[in-house]
């Protein structure tokens, strides 16, 4: 039990808001909770809201020494944090809304305790960022790669470009935001996680989700082209439905949360 009290403490974890059915909120890569400060009032509203933030984020206390770049080399591990985190939160048949790794993660974590979620909402998602011949992911290898030695020799160049990227550049604010929650998060763990993310593959999970999925796509997403969302939709075993919202960019709740928040209202109402 000191155990599961200390992840809940590491991972800055807390409820909020008021209902029946608790909806958890997963951020991505370079992010922390605050990446859905714009749609938490409206969700606290009718739900009760379960927010956290990953080990690698730049809000958790000591996260550089915390992150184990062994340990977290693979969504497994990030995968049973959420489910302890859950199990402590005595939580049970919830929805859960995660945003770009955080997806598949959520994914893994259904595939190990189906009976976790009553459905998946995977925001900006992907099982695999590399293009082969009959697959489009987005990027070749060798953008990967350059990407990693900018990474690791302008860490903060990098952060400030790879923001204005990520984020609809007509909202500037936005942009501040997780450029700032980037260079939090620092080159020794930035670095490695991004290694993670962007060269995993798993493809092969999705014919095991069988909980119900929403896959949030954005119109035009430099990371996440719409063929991927398609990809998804087909292989995933249970229900699945694809909802494009009108936005550029890798972050939805942040550039367009009115339209974001109108589909989760009508999903959970469906």
């Amino acid at each position: 039990m000191v155990i599961l009290h200390t992840l809940s403490t590491k991972m800055n974890a807390t409820i909020v808001g008021s209902g029946k059915e608790t909806i958890i909120l997963a951020h991505g890569y370079g992010g922390d909770q605050s990446v859905w400060d714009k749609i938490l009032p409206k969700l606290c509203e009718c739900y009760q809201i379960l927010l956290f933030d990953w080990s690698f984020s730049g809000s958790v206390k000591d996260h550089q020494s915390l992150f184990d770049t062994e340990k977290y080399s693979s969504y497994e591990a990030f995968a049973d944090d959420l489910i302890g985190l859950v199990d402590e939160m005595k939580l049970d048949s919830s929805i859960f809304v995660g945003h770009s790794m955080s997806g598949i993660i959520g994914c893994i974590a259904s595939i190990k305790r189906p009976h976790l979620f009553k459905r998946l909402i995977l925001v900006a998602s992907s099982p695999r960022f590399i293009n082969l011949d009959d697959y489009e992911g987005g990027f070749e290898i060798g953008e990967m790669e350059e990407m990693f030695k900018n990474i690791e020799e302008k860490y903060e160049i990098w952060s400030s470009n790879f923001a204005r990227i990520a984020v609809d550049p007509s909202d500037p604010p936005s942009v501040e935001k997780f450029e700032k929650s980037l260079k939090r998060m620092g080159v020794e763990v930035g670095l490695p996680l991004a290694k993670n993310v962007f060269m995993i593959d798993y493809r092969g999970i999705l014919d095991k989700v069988i909980t119900p999925c929403t896959i949030i796509q954005c119109k035009t997403d430099f990371a996440v082209p719409n063929s991927v969302a398609t990809f998804m939709h087909n292989n995933i075993k249970g229900e699945s439905t694809v909802e494009i919202i009108n936005t550029r960019g890798h972050f939805p709740q942040l550039t367009a949360h009115e339209e974001f928040l109108d589909v989760i209202h009508r999903v959970l109402a469906s």
